[in-house]
């Protein structure tokens, strides 16, 4: 898509820096320079604020990513390009049937109404769950990844869906500030909530998370 667009050197291309390495790949296989812009910490899709930040003369282009089944604010990103003159492209999920989302969300209230000592994802409008995505408060300590451990170890499969930013990778390296993204790395943990899921399942993702979780204080 960029390259059809016209896209490539000496362009710059906003993308996000919270995971889908893929598309900072993309932007340099094309020949141009990818520039990570900060994320809405309740969607983790790119922040329009963020991205109108990161233009500069060179900007050519813009990749939305759309997140664990929530959308991006695109509206506004839009809006955005339009007042820049720039391409704004999407990079989507592949889309699951409507009875597995309709599971999905049913599993995800389940879990919404019942979690304790994590911060349930904010639903929103138009949340499919592709994952359902938690956050560990750190208080300066790695607890996401021991909550996660003591997890697997309860039988629960739960994944960090992204654990080191774009941005902080040798091959993109970049100085650049953006605190939401590195605190999502640091916190994020996607718990199941997949169709096959019985409610016994649930019942003990739910008592293993309020074991451990309830241990667990903000940092705010």
């Amino acid at each position: 898509m960029l390259r059809a667009a016209g896209v490539g050197v000496g362009d710059e291309v906003v993308v996000p820096a919270f995971g889908n390495v893929e598309v900072a790949e993309a932007v340099v296989l094309a020949g141009a320079l990818p520039v990570f812009a900060e994320m809405d910490p309740a969607t983790y899709c790119l922040d329009p604020s963020g991205v109108e930040a990161s233009i500069t003369p060179r900007t050519a282009a813009v990749v939305v990513v759309h997140r664990f089944g929530r959308p991006a604010d695109l509206p506004r990103l839009h809006s955005v390009g339009r007042r820049h003159g720039l391409l704004v492209l999407q990079h989507g999920e592949s889309e699951a049937p409507y009875d597995e989302i309709a599971q999905r969300r049913q599993r995800a209230a389940y879990l919404d109404a019942r979690l304790r000592g994590v911060l349930t994802p904010d639903g929103g409008d138009g949340h499919t769950y592709q994952q359902y995505v938690v956050r560990v408060p750190g208080n300066g300590r790695p607890d996401r990844d021991a909550f996660a451990r003591a997890l697997r170890a309860r039988g629960v499969d739960c994944r960090v869906p992204a654990k080191t930013p774009v941005h902080r990778l040798p091959e993109y390296r970049r100085c650049v500030s953006l605190p939401e993204t590195e605190r999502a790395s640091d916190e994020t943990l996607a718990l199941p909530v997949d169709a096959s899921l019985t409610k016994r399942d649930m019942q003990r993702i739910v008592g293993a998370c309020n074991a451990l979780g309830g241990l667990l204080q903000p940092a705010f």
